[in-house]
């Protein structure tokens, strides 16, 4: 089928198809150009004619009101020719290009007829000795997790069954494998990590020799299968612990949050805490009630503006839309950024980002369907740091110019960025006591006084 379709694009009958809808297009666009053309300097010359003469005969009013008459009769003939003769060239391109998308869409209900076969084929045992196949798995494993509106989504697109497709090279894996071997050999896994070897590729950031856990698009779903009476979770076992928000500034219209590391901004799937969920517990208010302004990542601390009624909420968002909030982070990375030759101790980082579609919700850099992602940076200097893993740190301003997701830390992670990772980003760097990223200033124009404010807290 792909030489069937290649042959037809390559064919000369389609070619010469092709080229003539293309001559044609230009031939109609040209004849008609001219066409217009010609009734303007006609028209211009009927009026230099009235004007030149005092008085003008009724025989040259009736032949000049011809002449225009004629040459717009002209005109709409030569554009209603010009259209028949399109519509003929369009319909012999279009039997060629309907040809073709009817073979790639034949070639494409094939592949995936095919890939489901090999999935279904393709079976894993689990820790109590289970055997399920891919198919089973991922759906199994989203209908546990996922919202019903997502399920709901793919029970409309597939049918009767709800089939959630695996991605391709599910399974191929280096951690599916151990495991289907150990079990398979009747032995008991005891610890299992993976680590990047080498230079990280362009796009996703890797650090050589750093532990990363399970991606989760391919290996969670399978993993959480596999690891099934095994007592553990495919990734870091989430832990929740009662926290608490520091309330620094609060009014009838808003209120600034201190968030601190290891809280959602918004309740998960989770039963961790939120910062929205606690204040509307706090203000006793319905689940309509907009709050939420901007976000911060869990890992991250810092300050957070909150919104206490829609008038105030419309209002915020609109000045982040804008650009109108100024906003600083503080990042710690490890010591060794002062090392990086040619590195300006401030400057602006601009990578476009999007995610990554098979690991969310880490994200990637991509210069053709990425995003626009700007950060301004200022190194400040060596701090001394009391954790467990590192004795001193340096010290980033960050300020972003836009606010995608994990921009700060891909900025800082990438190599053509800061290529340091801040410290205790799991995602894209190295483990620490906690992700080393806090919003320490925030400055925005209140809602209702229209007066510039401004909050700071440091790390």
């Amino acid at each position: 089928m792909n030489h069937e379709i290649a042959a037809l694009k390559q064919s000369d009958d389609y070619g010469k198809a092709m080229e003539k809808l293309t001559k044609l297009k230009a031939e109609a666009q040209q004849v008609v150009a001219e066409a217009q053309q010609a009734m303007v300097v006609a028209k211009r010359l009927r009026d230099e004619r009235r004007r030149e003469k005092a008085i003008v005969s009724d025989n040259e009013q009736r032949e000049m009101i011809r002449e225009s008459q004629y040459m717009k009769a002209e005109l709409h003939r030569t554009k209603k020719r010009y259209a028949a003769l399109l519509e003929a060239a369009e319909a012999e391109v279009e039997a060629y290009n309907r040809r073709i998308a009817e073979l790639k869409s034949t070639r494409k209900r094939k592949s995936d007829q095919l890939q489901r076969w090999l999935f279904s084929q393709f079976t894993f045992l689990n820790a109590h000795g289970e055997r399920s196949d891919l198919l089973s798995i991922f759906r199994n494993y989203y209908l546990l997790h996922s919202p019903k509106s997502v399920l709901a989504t793919h029970y409309a697109a597939m049918g009767e069954q709800i089939t959630l497709f695996p991605p391709s090279g599910t399974g191929e894996c280096c951690e599916p494998k151990l495991l289907q071997y150990a079990f398979v050999n009747g032995m008991r896994p005891v610890e299992m990590a993976m680590f990047w070897w080498g230079e990280p590729p362009k796009t996703e950031i890797r650090q050589h020799g750093q532990f990363y856990p399970a991606c989760n698009g391919k290996c969670k779903p399978l993993l959480t299968w596999m690891l099934k009476g095994m007592n553990v979770a495919a990734n870091a076992l989430e832990v929740e612990a009662k926290q608490s928000i520091d309330i620094v500034y609060e009014d009838r219209d808003l209120a600034v949050i201190v968030k601190p590391s290891g809280m959602l901004t918004v309740p998960g799937r989770s039963k961790q805490q939120s910062v929205e969920a606690i204040l509307r517990q706090r203000w006793g208010y319905e689940e309509t009630t907009p709050i939420i302004v901007h976000r911060l990542d869990m890992a991250t601390s810092g300050l957070l503006v909150v919104a206490r009624n829609k008038e105030a909420h419309k209002h915020l968002q609109a000045q982040f839309k804008a650009k109108m909030v100024r906003k600083r982070y503080i990042a710690l990375l490890d010591a060794t950024l002062l090392n990086r030759v040619g590195l300006p101790s401030e400057g602006t980082i601009s990578l476009p980002l999007c995610a990554d579609a098979v690991d969310r919700p880490r994200q990637i850099v991509d210069k053709n369907k990425g995003k626009t992602a700007i950060t301004h940076y200022k190194i400040v200097g060596k701090t001394p740091l009391q954790d467990s893993r590192y004795n001193e740190a340096v010290k980033v301003e960050l300020c972003p110019i836009t606010g995608r997701t994990h921009q700060l830390r891909v900025h800082c992670a990438h190599s053509e960025g800061l290529s340091c990772p801040i410290l205790g980003d799991t995602l894209y760097g190295k483990r620490a006591d906690r992700l080393y990223l806090h919003a320490e200033y925030l400055e925005f124009t209140h809602p209702t006084t229209g007066k510039r404010i401004r909050f700071e807290k440091k790390i």
